[in-house]
């Protein structure tokens, strides 16, 4: 009899909650209907926009065409490196401080008696040349690119792919790449362009205020639509990382894949609340054991070394033009100015030595292509505006820094670069991760460094994609 009363009561609790219970699960379905609908309306795209930056008014129309180009130089050019060269100024280095003040001056003599007397820029020009150049006008700028086809076999894929470089490198900066992804491999090959961003090397500078990644970004989408590309794979880093996103969310329906080897996400609760818990707990959060190695301790790796580094940043986002004066009227200077960002954004261990181990991954020739690509276009103060013209307002606050992305991507984490991001915070921003990789050595300048890594892992990358 005590059951049959225990049970009548539990009928009569029932009874008078149910009204309550409905309400609630009216409450909750309506909780999840307007999550799926709220994320149904989630925008995946944004504005491609318009503009025009070359110099005076737009006209009614614009030539379309696509030209040849070839990089030349002459006896004059070279004299007057040579004698702008012999007439340089060097300062005194402090003792004992490597490269921790900036390039050590020591050293400096060391690599400009090369580029005086053993650098041979003929030849390096020839080298520069060794694959197809074009230029166009797009918005008002000759745009440059270079065009690289594979050779043809039968039975082949052939996708086609761009490839975009940020400061203070350039498009020579893909010239080790480019073979390994031109070169069949298991039937897959791929069509590479490679754009110089305007107001750097080759391409022209813009003649308004306003160019930024969102302007070179539908710049770059106009190039590969005139080439024909209706779909297209982007690789990027440093500011390509940035203008390849954008062309991702401009324009998601012609990106087959998005790879980058530089990547932040958003910051906010959930980035806050790792960063309390992920030395500690890292699995609650998210974190493997790599990424509380790369991340920790915090301050001293994100905070502290960044500040460092990073002077560059706020002279060139606030007054480029002044800085830039003396670097493009100094080779030595504007050489020690792009070098130590190769010694240091490859492994920041390198201002413990004394020569920076500039040469540990990179050859003299190389890297003094890569700065005569600025000196003889007189392009370092139009490529510095290029930080001016993105950081105007708060980057943040722009359509892009809102919007996620959304096209198939692949993350190559290289442990050298500058700052880390672990997949839980990519995918914050990054919506259809594919690959995420770990990349066991390497900085800043993926492709010029380590460029079998960077392609090993781009080709998976698309692999995944295509199902292959």
């Amino acid at each position: 009899m005590q059951k049959l009363h225990d049970l009548k009561e539990a009928f009569s609790i029932l009874e008078i909650a149910q009204p309550q219970l409905v309400l609630g699960s009216a409450v909750a379905v309506g909780g999840i209907l307007a999550y799926l609908l709220l994320k149904r309306r989630e925008v995946k795209s944004i504005p491609i926009g318009e503009g025009w930056w070359g110099a005076g008014d737009k006209p009614l129309k614009e030539d379309e065409k696509i030209y040849p180009f070839e990089v030349q130089t002459s006896d004059k050019e070279i004299e007057d490196l040579h004698e702008r060269i012999d007439r340089t100024r060097y300062s005194d280095t402090l003792e004992n401080v490597c490269f921790h003040y900036g390039f050590n001056s020591t050293y400096l003599k060391e690599v400009v008696s090369y580029w005086r007397h053993q650098f041979d820029w003929k030849k390096q020009v020839a080298v520069l040349n060794k694959y197809p150049h074009f230029k166009t006008k797009i918005e008002g700028l000759d745009v440059h690119f270079i065009h690289v086809r594979p050779s043809h076999r039968e039975g082949q894929r052939v996708l086609p792919l761009m490839l975009v470089h940020g400061w203070p490198g350039s498009f020579f900066e893909f010239y080790k790449i480019l073979p390994l992804l031109t070169d069949t491999q298991n039937g897959l090959a791929f069509e590479v362009i490679c754009p110089s961003i305007p107001g750097y090397g080759f391409s022209e500078a813009p003649h308004k205020q306003g160019f930024d990644t969102l302007a070179a970004a539908r710049v770059f989408l106009t190039l590969m639509e005139r080439l024909g590309f209706s779909q297209f794979y982007l690789q990027g880093g440093d500011w390509g990382s940035l203008i390849t996103t954008n062309m991702a969310q401009k324009k998601p329906q012609s990106v087959k894949g998005l790879h980058l080897n530089m990547f932040t996400s958003r910051r906010g609760f959930k980035v806050l609340l790792s960063m309390l818990i992920g030395p500690y707990l890292p699995f609650l959060v998210g974190f493997t054991r790599e990424d509380v190695r790369r991340l920790f301790p915090f301050m001293e790796k994100n905070i502290y070394e960044i500040l460092r580094e990073t002077g560059y940043f706020h002279i060139q986002a606030t007054k480029p033009d002044t800085a830039g004066c003396g670097l493009n009227d100094s080779p030595v200077g504007l050489a020690a100015y792009i070098l130590e960002k190769f010694s240091t954004w490859t492994d920041l261990k390198n201002r413990d030595l004394v020569d920076g181990g500039l040469e540990r991954k990179f050859s003299l020739d190389d890297l003094l292509t890569n700065v005569m690509i600025y000196w003889t276009t007189g392009s370092i103060v139009s490529s510095m505006r290029f930080y001016k013209e993105n950081l105007k307002t708060n980057i943040d606050n722009r359509v892009d820094s809102r919007t996620g992305i959304f096209v198939p991507t692949g993350l190559a984490a290289f442990p050298g670069e500058l700052m880390h991001c672990p997949l839980s915070w990519a995918k914050i921003r990054f919506r259809n991760i594919q690959s995420y990789s770990y990349m066991s050595r390497g900085g800043h300048f993926a492709a010029f460094e380590e460029p079998q890594l960077l392609a090993n892992d781009f080709i998976q990358f698309v692999k995944k994609v295509e199902k292959l």
